[in-house]
């Protein structure tokens, strides 16, 4: 692949303070969109009957919480998805409180080999399963370095759990939207997380790759051959990246912070072979956050998926870009992340009949991760941000600013003809 422009800023240079100009970004001449609107292909469909309540729901959730797979000390532990549940408890947005509106979803199934074996190896798979052994005789074990990533007896078992909740909202909201034109939400409460995961093995803290399994299931299982995934973890999903890299029906949009683990995710990383302008990395500098995460939004992410008309849309929803996560360095607040979720909703409703589902990626800061999830639940539902009265604006400084934004996020002629135009603003 020849670059016919070099790339030596980040995306938005490091923030955007200064006053939005027009529309940017224009998506031109692109055959890629028109010539990958492949005719589906053959699959086992799964049949999922939905109830009346299913129908009428905003939001489905379920929760694998992975309790046995923890490690003290580690940012990964088994209070994270307790400590969102909680939350959702005391500001009433479960069941409990809401009736029909919102629901959990029970029983759920557990993913088999064949489903994590759609993404990765099956060495990989088997590998893990018989490392059990090992992890019951010595409480833990080391997996992957690099996070590092551990395991103990039940991560494989809790792991396979994870994947097959999220499965399991992809049946019931795909089943939804058939009877619906408003199908809820789908957010899988799970871990261990799944982005970093790698074809061949486990990455940074990730097990399986939770959405890139639900994505070949949305296609196998579905028909939904066209699956638009966003992933905005501050980390760069770098197992979901490789994992349909070469492939021109998956289209993946990460935006992340630059320089961060694991180093990946550089702007004119935009896929391979059939693959090519399938794929869109957005690194944003430090320090950015909602005002340059509002600008991405509307101007890249918004565009790309109307060119691209998804079946189902994925997301990789990593809560670690709030200001008080200690693992990275953006300053996404609560607010950031309601704005998410009503928008990635509007999304859906306006490209694929409301077909969405939420994976929990990262987010290590206890409170602010639960506290986010809480409001984009809210979001779900359609009640306003309680962002204001949770949010310490004072932890908050001045994004980034510069006097010249220029973005050649593809600037070339790729062989679909994805182009995106240089962009400068002025202060």
């Amino acid at each position: 692949m020849e670059v016919q422009a070099a790339l030596h800023r980040s995306f938005l240079g490091g923030g955007v303070s200064f006053p939005l100009g027009p529309r940017v970004v224009s998506l031109m001449r692109s055959r890629f969109f028109q010539k990958h609107s492949t005719s589906l292909k053959k699959h086992s469909k799964v049949s999922i009957s939905c109830s009346l309540n299913e129908s009428t729901a905003k939001v489905i959730y379920s929760v694998a919480p992975a309790m046995g797979h923890n490690k003290e000390a580690h940012p990964e532990c088994s209070l994270r998805v307790p400590a969102i549940v909680t939350a959702l408890e005391k500001v009433e947005l479960t069941p409990k409180f809401r009736g029909s509106e919102i629901i959990q979803l029970q029983d759920f199934r557990t993913a088999t080999v064949e489903d994590i074996a759609s993404v990765h190896s099956r060495s990989y798979v088997f590998g893990l399963e018989k490392a059990m052994e090992q992890a019951s005789d010595q409480g833990f074990i080391h997996i992957e370095g690099s996070g590092p990533t551990y395991a103990t007896a039940t991560t494989f078992q809790e792991s396979l759990i994870a994947a097959g909740a999220g499965l399991s909202l992809v049946d019931h909201v795909v089943a939804a939207s058939k009877v619906s034109q408003t199908p809820p939400i789908g957010f899988a409460l799970i871990r261990p997380p799944g982005h970093h995961a790698v074809p061949k093995g486990p990455m940074g803290f990730c097990v399986f790759g939770n959405v890139a399994i639900a994505a070949r299931y949305a296609q196998r299982a579905h028909g939904l051959q066209r699956v638009f995934i966003i992933d905005f973890d501050v980390h760069h999903g770098n197992g979901t990246n490789d994992a349909f890299y070469d492939d021109p029906d998956i289209f993946f949009l990460s935006t992340h912070q630059e320089g961060s683990y694991p180093g990946t995710g550089k702007i004119d990383n935009i896929g391979c072979g059939n693959g090519e302008g399938a794929t869109l990395n957005l690194p944003l500098a430090g320090g950015s956050g909602d005002i340059a995460m509002r600008t991405v939004f509307d101007e890249v992410i918004v565009p790309s998926a109307q060119r691209f008309k998804p079946d189902i849309i994925l997301v990789s929803a990593g809560y670690d870009g709030h200001v008080l996560d200690p693992l990275a360095n953006f300053q996404f607040t609560t607010g950031t992340y309601y704005m998410l979720a009503s928008n990635i909703k509007q999304l859906a409703k306006e490209l694929c009949g409301g077909r969405c589902v939420f994976f929990l990626e990262g987010g290590y800061n206890l409170k602010s991760l639960s506290d986010s999830v809480a409001d984009s639940f809210r979001a779900f539902v359609g009640e306003p941000s309680m962002a204001a009265k949770v949010d310490d604006l004072g932890y908050l400084y001045d994004e980034p600013s510069f006097k010249c934004w220029r973005s050649f996020i593809i600037a070339q002629e790729l062989k679909f003809n994805l182009i995106f135009r240089c962009i400068c603003f002025t202060e």
